[in-house]
C-alpha cells in the first residue's frame, strides 16, 4: 500500500499542468505554420529570385562566336578570312600545376615561366586568359599536359594572304577580332555579324557538365568583295617597291583605276606591314594614297589647257608666246627650263611650260577656273569610304591672287591625293564624263558627272599622247604595242620654312590605250634621294612596267605596233620654279 502511494505521488509531480500542456501545444502548431508558409513563399512567392541566386553559381550564357565575313577580290580570292583556333585559359581558384607542368606550358607558348605564374597564382579571379589564339596542333600538345583548372577555348584567327601586297586596303583585326585598319575597321560591323549564346552548367572547377539549351544561334557575317583585282595589285606593288628601292625614295603610293566604271583595280602604298603580324607599324598603316595630299604639279596641266578650251575660247592650235622663257608677277618670277617662244596649247602640255600655263590660267574668270577645280572633286573627299581619307586644299576663289590663279594652273599652292588626282583623269577617258570611284566590285558602270564636253576632252587626250611621243616629257612610259596618253609631275616639297630646294615629289598620271582607254594608273614617288627626282624618270617607268603586263593579262586588243618605242628623252621641263 505503501508503495503504490508513493508511485501516485511521484507521477503527480512530473505531469503538467493543463495550460501549460495548451502553451507548448499552440506553440508547437506556431512553429509548424511558420515552416509552412514559408515553405509556400519560397517556393512560389520568390520562386523566380531565389533559382536565379542558385542559377549564378552554376549557370553560365556563353558566346558563340560568329564566324567573321570574307573579303575577297574582283575575280573571288581570299583577301581576308578566318580559321578555327584556340585561346587558352585558367581558373587560378582551382588549377593544380606541377613544377615541370608549369615548364612545359611556358615552353610550349613561348612565355617566360615568371609571367605564367603570375597568371595562375591569381586566386582573386576564375577566368584569366594565359594565351590567346594558338594554333590547333599546340592546343593538342597544351591539352596534352593535363593540367587541372588549364582549358581551352574556341576561337578564331583572321589570316591574309596576300599578305603586305594588300594591307593599306584591307587592314587588319585585333586579338578580341574587332577591324582596326583598312576596311576591316570601316565595315566591321557588317563583316563581324553577331554572336549567339547558350546556357550551360559548370562545375566548380569551370568545366562544363551539362548543355542546357542555345539562346541565340550566331549570325555570321557578310562577305565584302572588292574592286581590287589581286593580280594587277601585285604587279603594281612589285614595281612600287622596286622604284622606291632604286631611287631611295621616303614613300610612294600608286593607284589603277577601271577608266569606264571608275573601279579601283589596285591601290599600293610604301612603307608598308604585315597584316598576319602587325608588330612595329607606327607610320607603316597609312594609306597614302588617300591620307596624305602633295602639289600635283605639272600633272594639272592639262586640266588648265581643258578649262582653257572649254571656257576661254582656246584652240587646241592657239598660240601662247612664252619667251623669254620666264615671267614676272609682282615680286616672283615663274620660269621655264628652256625658252621656247611661241608654243600653242598643245605644246604647252607637251612641253610642260609653266609660262605657256600660267599665261593661259590667268587670261581666264578665276570663278571658272575654281569651278572646274571643283567639279573635278580637288579640295573634297571622293566618298570612296575609306578612314582617315582627307580633302586636299584648293583656297576660295575670292581670295586668289594673280600669282596664285597662276602657278594652280601647273600644280603649286594646291593639294590634293593621288585618288583625287587619278579620279580627275577619268574626264579625260570618257569624253568629258567624271567618274565616282569605288573600292566594291560594281555590277554596272555609274553615270558620271558631266565636266567637259566630248570634243575638249578628247583633244586634251590628244595633248596627253604627245606628252609621251618623242619630244615630251613622258617617254619612259611607252608601252610596246599600245598607245599611251599622260601627263609627268615634279614639284619641291613644301616644308616648315617654305619650299625645300632638294626635295621632290616625281608622279605620272596615264591612260591606256590612248584609243579606247581601259585603264588609268596615277604614280608618286616621294622624296627620291638617288639623284634622279623627275616624274618622267622615277614615276613614269613604273606606269611603263605595270601597264606591260597588265594591258596583255586583260587581253586588251592592241592599237599600235610594237616598235612604237622611241628613245627616252627626259628633261626637267616639268618642275615648278616660282623664286
Amino acid at each position: 500500500m505503501e508503495f503504490k502511494g508513493q508511485q501516485k505521488q511521484r507521477q503527480r509531480a512530473v505531469g503538467l499542468p493543463a495550460w501549460r500542456r495548451r502553451v507548448l501545444l499552440v506553440a508547437v502548431l506556431s512553429g509548424f505554420m511558420l515552416l509552412v508558409v514559408q515553405s509556400v513563399s519560397l517556393q512560389s512567392t520568390n520562386k523566380a529570385f531565389l533559382q536565379k541566386k542558385g542559377g549564378d553559381r552554376y549557370i553560365r550564357t556563353l558566346e558563340l562566336q560568329a564566324d567573321r565575313g570574307k573579303i575577297k577580290d574582283r575575280r573571288g580570292e581570299i583577301l581576308a578570312g578566318s580559321s578555327p583556333v584556340a585561346s587558352v585559359w585558367v581558373n587560378p581558384s582551382v588549377v593544380e600545376i606541377t613544377e615541370k607542368q608549369k615548364l612545359a606550358l611556358a615552353k610550349l607558348l613561348d612565355m617566360k615561366v615568371a609571367s605564367l605564374d603570375q597568371k595562375v597564382s591569381n586566386k582573386q579571379k576564375e577566368f584569366i586568359y594565359i594565351k590567346r589564339r594558338i594554333a590547333p596542333d599546340l592546343a593538342e600538345q597544351v591539352n596534352a599536359l593535363d593540367i587541372a583548372g588549364v582549358y581551352l577555348e574556341r576561337e578564331y584567327k583572321r589570316f591574309y594572304p596576300a599578305g603586305d601586297v594588300t594591307s593599306h586596303v584591307v587592314g587588319f583585326t585585333g586579338v578580341d577580332g574587332n577591324g582596326q585598319e583598312g576596311l576591316e575597321l570601316v565595315r566591321n560591323d557588317a563583316l563581324a555579324g553577331q554572336a549567339g549564346q547558350r546556357r550551360v552548367i559548370k562545375d566548380r572547377a569551370g568545366q562544363i557538365v551539362e548543355e542546357l539549351e542555345v539562346v541565340r544561334e550566331p549570325s555570321d557575317g557578310d562577305e565584302l568583295t572588292l574592286s581590287i583585282d589581286r593580280r594587277i595589285q601585285y604587279l603594281v606593288f612589285r614595281e612600287l617597291s622596286k622604284a622606291i628601292e632604286q631611287y631611295k625614295a621616303k614613300a610612294g603610293s600608286a593607284v589603277v583605276l577601271d577608266a569606264k566604271t571608275g573601279e579601283v583595280l589596285a591601290m599600293a602604298n610604301f612603307p608598308t606591314y604585315n597584316p598576319n603580324n602587325p608588330i612595329n607599324i607606327k607610320g607603316k598603316t597609312r594609306n597614302r594614297a588617300l591620307t596624305d595630299v602633295f602639289e600635283p604639279g605639272s600633272t594639272m596641266k592639262p586640266v588648265t589647257a581643258a578649262a582653257a578650251l572649254e571656257f576661254g575660247g582656246y584652240l587646241t592650235t592657239t598660240t601662247v608666246d612664252t619667251a623669254p622663257g620666264y615671267m614676272k608677277i609682282g615680286p616672283a618670277t615663274i620660269h621655264d627650263t628652256h625658252s621656247y617662244a611661241e608654243l600653242t596649247v598643245a605644246e604647252v602640255v607637251k612641253k610642260s611650260s609653266n609660262v605657256g600655263s600660267a599665261k593661259i590660267a590667268l587670261s581666264l574668270d578665276k570663278k571658272k577656273l575654281w569651278n572646274v577645280f571643283n567639279q573635278l572633286g580637288f579640295g573634297e573627299k571622293t566618298d570612296i569610304g575609306f578612314p582617315g581619307e582627307v580633302r586636299g586644299k584648293v583656297r576660295d576663289y575670292k581670295t586668289w591672287r594673280p600669282i596664285e590663279q597662276a602657278t594652280m594652273s601647273y600644280g603649286h599652292g594646291i593639294s590634293v591625293t593621288l585618288l583625287q588626282l587619278a579620279r580627275a583623269y577619268t574626264v579625260f577617258a570618257n569624253d568629258g564624263e567624271l567618274k565616282p570611284v569605288s573600292l566594291v566590285k560594281l555590277d554596272k558602270a555609274p553615270i558620271g558627272q558631266p565636266v567637259f564636253s566630248a570634243s575638249v576632252a578628247n583633244s586634251v587626250k590628244d595633248m596627253l599622247e604627245l606628252v609621251v611621243q618623242e619630244g615630251g616629257t613622258g617617254t619612259k612610259a611607252q608601252v610596246a604595242g599600245y598607245r599611251i596618253a599622260g601627263k609627268t609631275g615634279t614639284a619641291h616639297k613644301l616644308g616648315a620654312n617654305g619650299y625645300e630646294r632638294d626635295k621632290y615629289v616625281g608622279s605620272f598620271v596615264g591612260l591606256a590605250p590612248a584609243s579606247n582607254p581601259r585603264l588609268i594608273m596615277a604614280v608618286m614617288i616621294d622624296e627620291p634621294t638617288s639623284g634622279q627626282y623627275y616624274g618622267g624618270t622615277v614615276a613614269a617607268p613604273v606606269f611603263s612596267s605595270v601597264m606591260s603586263e597588265v594591258l596583255r593579262l586583260l587581253a586588251v586588243p592592241q592599237d599600235a605596233p610594237n616598235t612604237n618605242i622611241v628613245k627616252p628623252v627626259i628633261d626637267d621641263a616639268d618642275v615648278q620654279e616660282m623664286v
